[in-house]
Parts: C-alpha cells; structure tokens; sequence
C-alpha cells in the first residue's frame, strides 16, 4: 500500500467521523502549516492559534475535499486562508511598538531588554539582514507577502501555489514578480537608509 493510498484511506476513515485517523492523517503537515503561520502572522503564539483555527476548520470540512487537488494543497490553502483572515482582523487592532515608550499615570517608559547572548560581529549583522528581510517582507501587501512565503520561503511550485491561492499559475507568477520587486525596492530603501545613518 502506497503512501497516496494510506492517506486515501486515512480520507475516508476521517469523513466518517474517525478522529484518529484525523491525527495520523494531519501529522505530517503540522510543521509545514506552522511556518506557514508564522512566516505570516510573525509570532509563535498567532502562528499556534492559526495552525489550530485551520486544522479545526479542515476536520469540520474534511467531507468538502473531493481529491480535485492534493491532500496536501488544500490543507496549506485553508492555513493560508485562516492566516489572511487574521491579517485582516489584526489591520483593526493598535500595536504597540517596542521601540516607541509607553506613558503611563507615572510618566514615560522605555522598554529595554538585557541581550544575554555575546554575538560575533557577523551574527549580529546576519540577525540585523534576517530582521530587515523579514520587517520588508511584513510591510508588502498581504497577497504579495503570501505569494513570497510560499514560493521563496517554503517552496512550493507556481502550480501548487495556484491551487492553495485558488488562481491561474500566471497570475502566480506575476503577483511573485511584483512581489520580489517591491521587496528589492523596500531592502534597497533601507540600505540607503542605513548608509546614511553611518554616515
């Protein structure tokens, strides 16, 4: 019995109720759709909820999974889609920024953090590329943002990514195309801004 098979059969025992064969079936996706998540909403404690929300949603909507796709696909294009749904709502929500103070009845305070960890030279300056790669990436729209996690972050095909964004693979392709340019254009603003603080 092949692989496809066993998750057939794992299918078909879960639209009938079967809550382990839920578990077996969704085990080996679990990584993947929590970096999805994270990649997304940019913290661990989202990224679990979103994981949770999509694979409550998957078992509750296991008997609408016809086979037109993979398994696979239309699990991450749920994840995906309870990730834009968070996106969404979180547009509403304030922020608070850790570089801004916060005033209290007390007056102004700054948050500052002890750094335990003695870096090199070229960690900190990796982690400083990682942070601003991922703030660019944080600041593109969020169909540009979720064409790049998919393709350039966790590798999925145009093809594949068509069926999770349910759209052509040119469309995929342009929104990837659009997608990396503003987001050279954004690395290349905040190099020429860095520059100048050096300065």
């Amino acid at each position: 019995m092949g692989v496809l098979d066993i998750e057939k059969s794992l299918i078909k025992k879960c639209q009938s109720g079967d809550v382990e064969s839920f578990e077996l079936l969704i085990k080996d996706y679990e990584k993947r759709a929590f970096n999805i998540a994270y990649r997304m909403l940019g913290n661990v404690e989202d990224a679990n909820d979103a994981t949770q929300e999509a694979f409550i949603k998957i078992y509750k909507h296991i008997n609408k999974f016809k086979g037109d796709s993979s398994f696979s696909t239309w699990l991450y294009r749920i994840v995906t889609n309870t990730c834009l749904d968070i996106l969404r709502k979180n547009k509403n929500k304030k922020t608070l920024s850790y570089d801004n103070p916060t005033e209290t009845e007390e007056g102004t305070i700054k948050r500052e953090f002890v750094d335990h960890k003695t870096n090199t030279e070229k960690t900190v300056e990796r982690e400083m590329v990682k942070k601003e790669l991922h703030e660019c990436i944080n600041s593109l729209g969020d169909s540009h943002k979720t064409a790049i996690i998919l393709r350039d972050i966790n590798g999925f095909s145009y093809k594949e990514i068509a069926h999770i964004l349910s759209c052509s693979e040119g469309t995929v392709k342009s929104k990837i195309n659009r997608a990396r340019k503003n987001l050279k254009n954004l690395l290349e603003d905040k190099m020429e801004l860095f520059k100048d603080q050096m300065v």
